[in-house]
């Protein structure tokens, strides 16, 4: 599989990172089977969070047999600094690990956070103590929220090594300032900043849960997947060929080997080729950037 450097971190990654909430929905057996797919696979870029159910537990014992071999990225919801310090303690006792090499701001939605995160006291101060104590490599953010806020953050936080946000053709065809995840990857790559984008695969809402009750849907991913291997394929493509780093996995595990195998087979896409995706999905909906679909 090809691998791009992430920023300035010296990490070579994968163009596929394993998006680890897959694991979540599986027994033990099956998560220790995805887990060896995957690296099988050739990924060596793996993603985490405790807000993801049982995922870090599912992976603990794959991930300890192959540490070596996993840039490992988790990531704490909290903003401040005793909040994500104990996170970080947490997360590290039920991965059965002694570090994380990146350790990222979670889903950053709201300028007051970024005020607590950056302010004194704030989860920047832990993160960056943990990394003075070896215990995290590397300090990122993520956000599927407005990407002003992201570019924010980027002023504010001068050792920010990777950045993980939305970009698909549905939100790359929207106008307005509150879909240009696009200015973000710009910024990223003039700052050496990594890029690890997500909701590549997202076809847009569930609908309702008066209409669509969370039971009946057939993916557990938050938003609506594509499923079949030429869309999968085309995704993948196209948000590979938008020049992010990474690309992370479907969150459903019946989507990743899919997922995996556009990964692999990953040439680039032509310009022609990716107009041509972005104007069939122009007017699709979109399920990001999330504060507009609450």
């Amino acid at each position: 599989m090809e691998t791009r450097s992430l920023g300035a971190t010296g990490h070579e990654s994968s163009v596929a990172t394993f998006g680890a909430i897959a694991l979540n929905w599986l027994e033990q057996d099956g998560a220790d089977q995805l887990v060896e797919l995957v690296l099988d696979r050739g990924v060596n870029h793996f993603d985490v969070a405790p807000a993801y159910g049982d995922a870090e537990r599912k992976l603990g014992p794959k991930l300890r047999q192959h540490r070596e071999e996993v840039y490992l990225g988790c990531k704490t919801m909290e903003r401040e600094y005793d909040g994500a310090q104990r996170k970080l303690e947490r997360s590290l006792d039920r991965l059965g690990v002694d570090h994380v090499d990146l350790y990222q701001i979670h889903g950053l939605e709201y300028e007051e956070e970024l005020e607590t995160i950056t302010g004194e006291g704030g989860a920047l101060e832990a993160f960056r103590d943990a990394r003075d104590s070896g215990l995290i490599g590397d300090i990122g953010l993520t956000s599927h929220g407005n990407p002003q806020l992201i570019l924010d953050a980027i002023d504010r936080i001068d050792d920010l090594a990777t950045v993980m946000f939305p970009l698909n053709p549905v939100v790359v065809g929207k106008d307005g300032a509150e879909h240009d995840y696009e200015a973000v990857l710009e910024r990223a790559d003039e700052e050496g900043i990594g890029t690890i984008g997500i909701k590549a695969f997202a076809k847009g809402s569930w609908p309702p849960t008066d209409e669509l009750s969370e039971a009946d849907r057939p993916y557990a991913n938050w938003y609506e997947p594509v499923d079949t291997q030429a869309e999968i394929d085309e995704r993948f493509d196209f948000a590979a060929a938008q020049g992010l780093t990474t690309v992370v996995t479907p969150g459903d595990p019946k989507l990743v080997a899919m997922a995996l195998d556009a990964a692999r087979r990953y040439d680039g896409m032509s310009e022609s080729a990716q107009r041509s995706l972005i104007e069939r999905m122009r007017h699709d909906d979109s399920p990001v950037p999330e504060q507009l679909h609450h």
